[in-house]
């Protein structure tokens, strides 16, 4: 079969599906199509406000820090400032994209357990005093850089069924948690309470559960040695479903199960954080590509776009993500596999999808992908840019 696209420019597919096909979604996205490029990214507010409203919804008593690491885009950020989140960063850059949006310093936690003297400069400058740290020698770093900071430890709790394992480079010892806020405090900083990651993506609550029941052993340490503690961050990993028909994950949920452990564990005193990332943005996303080029190899279409893991697919290496591949094209459907543009074999997106005839200018969408994609991309690797990002 002749491919139409392939001797002139990138063109926008003439389709015209029966009514009944069209979602909500392809209509957004044939819509911009007429005024965008591809590859670009759209991110629809409503989303992110639906992803706030339903965090606050399930933990009312929990205050949310957006993991800006998820996506740091300007007006990402200015729209959870704009609903009243506070802030989880993890550098000074960080840290200064936000307060760009007036958000106050005391929304902003510096949830990095390993801080450079310059990052800790700044955040004294800018007034940014709440803290993570998970070792001693961190401490007396804090201490000389940014005396009388609010200090909280980070302790290593279980990641099982967890995408991404976070204990593996952070978090003390459960056990060292109290010697080590002791030495704090004797170091002139301001012991405050004890966070803890479960891993992100995570689908196992009984991780949220026995992290709880850790740190209130430590609250109740604290308190018994006269130095009570009054925060407890539980961290982000919270999970989203990238799949339509994705089952085990029910966030609302586990919500409720972590909430009455809290209610259980704690008293109507401590003030209990959060930090989700890919929980508000990562739905709101939806990724825009095109065919670039086809090829038959190994038995089966093989298919090229203009956005691989290099650019806007990078978290699949670096978060270990799978997305749900869609199309504009109706059709039979056949064994297909869907690369980036480099020059490099492992910009390999999929083996094994199941697709419809695709020609050069169809469109391939992938839902869900707002967070750790376009944040970790590669800015002109091989020449190719990342998408464009567009708030709808």
């Amino acid at each position: 079969m002749k491919d139409p696209a392939l001797n002139g420019s990138l063109q926008i597919p003439s389709l015209k599906p029966k009514p009944a096909d069209i979602s909500g979604v392809e209509n957004l996205i044939r819509t911009m199509l007429k005024k965008h490029k591809t590859p670009f990214m759209l991110i629809r507010k409503s989303v992110l406000e639906k992803q706030f409203t339903r965090f606050t919804k399930a933990f009312p008593e929990v205050t949310p820090y957006y993991a800006i690491k998820a996506n740091p885009h300007p007006k990402i950020v200015k729209t959870f400032a704009e609903l009243g989140a506070s802030f989880d960063v993890a550098s000074a850059a960080e840290m200064k994209s936000v307060l760009k949006h007036d958000v106050a310093p005391s929304r902003i936690i510096f949830a990095n357990t390993i801080k450079s003297k310059e990052d800790l400069i700044t955040a004294r400058r800018r007034g940014v005093k709440l803290m993570t740290f998970d070792n001693e020698a961190e401490l007396y770093k804090i201490a000389e850089n940014f005396p009388k900071a609010h200090v909280i430890c980070r302790i290593k709790v279980a990641n099982r069924g967890s995408v991404v394992q976070l204990s593996l480079k952070f978090g003390a010892e459960p056990d060292q948690a109290f010697y080590l806020l002791r030495k704090a405090k004797s170091l002139g900083l301001v012991p405050k309470g004890v966070s803890f990651h479960v891993g992100s993506q995570s689908t196992n609550v009984e991780n949220y559960l026995q992290a709880l029941e850790l740190t209130a052993n430590i609250f109740r340490e604290a308190r018994e040695n006269d130095m009570p503690l009054k925060i407890v961050d539980i961290g982000g990993g919270f999970p989203i479903q990238h799949f339509e028909n994705e089952i085990g994950i029910n966030f609302e949920r586990m919500a409720a199960q972590i909430r009455k452990q809290m209610k259980a564990l704690f008293s109507k005193q401590t003030e209990f954080i959060a930090e989700p990332g890919r929980f508000f943005a990562g739905p709101a996303g939806i990724l825009v590509t095109q065919v670039i080029g086809r090829a038959f190899r190994d038995n089966q279409n093989f298919y090229y776009l203009n956005d691989g893991v290099y650019q806007d697919f990078s978290g699949m290496v670096f978060d270990h993500c799978k997305y749900e591949f869609k199309t504009l094209r109706r059709g039979p459907k056949y064994k297909s596999t869907l690369a980036g543009p480099t020059c490099d074999s492992l910009d390999i997106l999929s083996n094994g999808e199941e697709l419809p005839e695709l020609y050069a200018g169809d469109v391939v969408y992938a839902k869900s992908i707002g967070a750790y994609s376009s944040a970790s991309a590669v800015s002109n690797f091989n020449g190719f840019e990342p998408a464009k990002i567009i708030l709808v």
